[in-house]
């Protein structure tokens, strides 16, 4: 991961300081780099369209180093332009399901506070209502402001907060929720008292304390995937805690750490495997086997196996769903 995040900043560095090149500028850029261009009529109308630094920004997996900046001998333009697809078909897989936890997070967060504080916005954005740990006070503030902007925000915006403003004169939470980032959200469950935390993760059959912990990595890939950025090899800063399933798929570990699903985006698929039904996450697994199927028909400069280990999917992935 230190390497990683080593490339990723000298990476940044360089393409800030790049300038603007036309259309022909780029194709002889990537040729100069050994990249090989079947047809330059294709390529140059994905340049366009889908941006040549979006796509440059797929390199390094074809790379023969970190130093040596050129491309594998025999690396296409169509190996490149299919890890982007790949990774834009996996980004969209990874959101819907992702929407799903979203959907289902809220309604139970929202379901749970209600009961027990009310349904007006007086009632269940009391500061009381929430942690009374001295560490996160300043937090409950900051959250409980964040909630009622997006009442002022959004109560002549949204037709159901308008509705229900207009109509009875207050907010109920279940409506609120529908204008509220996936982000607050998260942040919500930060602030709960343990005893709704544990209502909480009672649905998703979970411990509280693990559904903190991963909750942070989806709104992080939540973010990447709405902003259409790059998914298969990003990596969190945060990590998600030992889980069975690193045990029971036997993950290597170095230096007594597992080296694939922490902060990878296997880590999702753990966490998926832990708040999504049984029939989601299998439908999720097919999709996702199908198109890392259909990438592996598409290049044969490097093996699937190099994708997988960006993405952080030891070899026996889909062993996951059978447990």
């Amino acid at each position: 991961y230190t390497f990683y995040k080593i490339f990723s900043k000298m990476f940044k560095v360089i393409v800030v300081k790049k300038e603007f090149k036309t259309i022909d500028e780029q194709i002889e850029v990537l040729k100069n780099k050994g990249l090989i261009i079947e047809d330059e009529t294709y390529a140059k109308e994905i340049l366009l369209k889908e941006n040549y630094f979006f796509i440059n920004g797929y390199r390094l997996i074809f790379m023969n180093s970190i130093t040596d900046r050129t491309f594998i001998k025999g690396t296409t333009f169509r190996e490149l332009y299919s890890l982007f697809l790949f990774d834009r078909y996996v980004r969209n897989i990874i959101f819907k399901y992702l929407l799903i936890i979203e959907n289902n997070l809220k309604s139970v967060m929202s379901y749970q506070l209600s009961k027990n504080y009310g349904y007006k916005e007086k009632d269940y954005l009391n500061i009381n209502n929430f942690t009374n740990d001295k560490e996160k006070r300043r937090r409950v503030k900051d959250i409980i402001e964040k909630m009622k902007r997006q009442i002022r925000i959004n109560v002549s915006r949204h037709s159901a907060t308008m509705h229900y403003s207009k109509n009875y004169g207050y907010i109920p939470l279940w409506i609120l929720v529908k204008v509220l980032s996936f982000g607050i959200m998260c942040e919500l469950y930060t602030i709960l008292k343990d005893k709704d935390k544990e209502s909480v993760a009672e649905t998703f059959g979970i411990d509280p304390n693990l559904l903190e912990e991963m909750l942070p990595i989806l709104s992080n890939y939540r973010n990447l995937c709405a902003h259409e950025d790059i998914v298969f090899d990003h990596k969190t800063e945060r990590a998600i805690p030992d889980t069975e399933y690193h045990n029971k798929l036997k993950i290597f570990k170095m230096d007594d750490e597992y080296i694939y699903g922490k902060n990878d985006m296997f880590a999702v698929v753990i966490i998926f495997k832990y708040l999504l039904s049984k029939d989601n996450f299998r439908l999720m697994m097919k999709e996702l086997e199908y198109e890392i199927d259909k990438l592996d028909g598409r290049i044969d400069t490097i093996p699937i196996q190099k994708v997988l280990d960006y993405m952080g999917f030891p070899k026996n992935y889909l062993e996951i769903v059978e447990m």
